[in-house]
């Protein structure tokens, strides 16, 4: 199943991420998006956190959310449906076929969906093996004895399921199980369903508590809820427990199929139950889940989530996410560049100082982070995104360095010395950081989105600003020449902070160069071809070229 999932999720990372971002308008295309993602995927998990990271950065109501959760749950049934048919025949052709994929394949999606064949060759091998070892223990007398003395008490079998599937990661490896046992005839009917309950509720666990006490408690609403709902379902099914069972008897024989049903009818009963109060069930969550916002350490990260760095999509969208936190601090850090230059606030200079050490720390867990993700193959658009996130923060990185150790240092200076800009130069300073500051937000729009127009209009920036930096310096030196006096105290103050506003500008623009060179819009070089004068070459025989008089 791990092979399944992680093949699934190499070849078709970064489409099932679109595809669940772009089909998430209302609950009921959300419920069918998250039910189509999940069959793929074979994993509920995998699919919340996939929403998960959208909610919890405002791109998805915790509504929908919901309702992809709703979804998710019946998706992982399908397989459970497929597995309750003998289909162990298919099994050695899926893993010749998978093998000769994985190992001959040129493209690197041919093998992952190599591997994605090898792994459900290897599930129906296992269901037939396993078939086939418990027949002969089926009339094993203390077999039979610990069976029945186990399976005599619903509530015990849901608690034993869930802790299975706890244990497993999984709802349908237990599942899968608990039809090897019920078809071998070693659990009763209603034991076989409560197990399957169990599951159900185990599998919502782990994401629950791999939330982490310390994180923010928002994050934690889509998996409590997703719990709260199984729990309901359960305890409302579990008194029912032998009517179910009689009437699954009567429809389907079989007694595999039987656990293969109530498996889908109790998710599918679950989402016709729930897909219509989710406004309130949400409305409850937010209340009892408030968004915490803590300032105290600006270099904690909040969006790294080790538990996704199983799955590359999700933990690169995280990993893309802390960088906009990272930009965001840079941002305030130039913001209040002006204020201190021109205001001579000591406190503020201090204050940025402590920012640009956040930045330091933020810059070093998401270079960490990413690198914990690169360890595992990956897609190629996978792998290019990990690129572009480093490139971007060791940028974001290098201008907080220019702000602190640069621009900083000369607001010091001005302070000790008192000295003050001229109003035309202030106005000057004022309207060139403005502009460096406006191209800074464009550049975490291009980061963010990887939008070829913005990307190109930054591009486009330099020039402008290049003028403006070389215009901004000629009327300094005019004021010189006319010898005004607060030009002439703060000259070389004035001219450096329009190098560095510069040299942070360059490094605001390489953020537009990796979605232009992915696009096929950037040039080998920007130097003109010159011309090489071609000397006239000696003839045949080795006489000289005749003399040009």
């Amino acid at each position: 199943m791990h092979m399944v999932h992680s093949g699934i999720l190499r070849a078709f990372g970064a489409d099932l991420r679109r595809f669940l971002g772009a089909a998430l308008g209302n609950r009921f295309s959300a419920f069918a998006t998250g039910m189509v993602v999940t069959a793929l995927l074979q994993s509920s998990t995998a699919t919340g956190l996939l929403v998960t990271s959208f909610t919890a950065g405002g791109m998805l109501a915790l509504v929908p959310a919901l309702a992809v959760m709703l979804g998710a749950n019946v998706g992982t049934t399908l397989v459970v449906q497929v597995l309750s048919f003998d289909i162990s025949a298919a099994a050695p052709l899926l893993l010749v076929v998978g093998v000769i994929a994985f190992r001959r394949g040129a493209r690197t999606r041919t093998r992952d969906l190599g591997r994605v064949a090898i792994g459900l060759g290897l599930m129906l091998l296992a269901l037939h093996i396993l078939l086939g070892s418990l027949a002969p223990a089926e009339n094993a007398p203390a077999v039979r004895t610990l069976l029945q003395a186990a399976t005599t008490q619903p509530l015990l079998n849901l608690a034993i399921g869930a802790l299975l599937a706890w244990a497993a990661h999984s709802s349908v490896a237990v599942v899968v199980m608990v039809m090897s046992l019920a078809y071998s005839n070693f659990l009763t009917p209603v034991a076989v369903l409560a197990l399957v309950l169990g599951a159900n509720l185990g599998s919502a666990i782990n994401p629950v508590l791999e939330g982490g006490s310390g994180a923010n408690p928002a994050t934690r609403r889509l998996p409590l809820g997703n719990l709260c709902i199984r729990l309901f379902g359960c305890l409302v099914a579990l008194p029912f427990l032998a009517k179910i069972a009689g009437l699954l008897q009567m429809l389907e024989p079989n007694p595999a199929r039987q656990a293969a049903d109530f498996h889908s009818l109790f998710n599918l009963a679950l989402a016709a139950s729930f897909i219509v109060p989710l406004a309130p069930i949400a409305r409850l969550l937010e209340r009892l889940l408030p968004e915490r916002r803590e300032t105290a350490d600006l270099g904690q990260p909040l969006h790294l989530d080790p538990a996704a760095l199983g799955t590359p999509s999700v933990a690169l969208t995280c990993a893309a996410r802390e960088v906009l936190h990272l930009g965001d601090t840079v941002e305030a850090m130039l913001r209040q560049t002006m204020t201190a230059l021109i205001a001579d606030d000591r406190k503020l200079v201090d204050e940025i100082e402590r920012m640009d050490n956040a930045v330091d720390k933020l810059d070093e867990a998401v270079k960490l982070y990413v690198t914990e993700i690169t360890r595992n193959s990956l897609a190629e658009q996978d792998a290019h995104r990990a690129m572009e996130i480093i490139s971007f923060s060791i940028n974001l990185e290098h201008i907080g360095d220019i702000i602190d150790k640069n621009l900083m240092e000369l607001a010091a200076k001005k302070i000790k010395r008192r000295l003050k800009f001229s109003s035309e130069g202030e106005a000057e300073l004022r309207a060139f950081h403005q502009r460096v500051l406006d191209n800074l937000k464009l550049a975490l729009g291009v980061f963010m989105s990887g939008d070829v127009t913005i990307a190109r209009q930054l591009v486009r920036e330099k020039v402008p600003v290049r003028e403006a930096e070389r215009a901004a310096a000629e009327n300094h030196l005019a004021r010189l020449r006319e010898g005004r006096p607060e030009s002439i105290e703060t000259s070389s103050l004035h001219l450096d902070v329009l190098r560095d506003l510069k040299r942070i500008h360059s490094h605001i623009c390489s953020a537009a160069y990796p979605v232009l060179e992915a696009a096929g819009e950037l040039q080998p070089s920007r130097l003109k071809e010159r011309r090489v004068r071609k000397l006239p070459v000696a003839p045949t025989g080795g006489e000289a070229p005749p003399q040009q008089g």
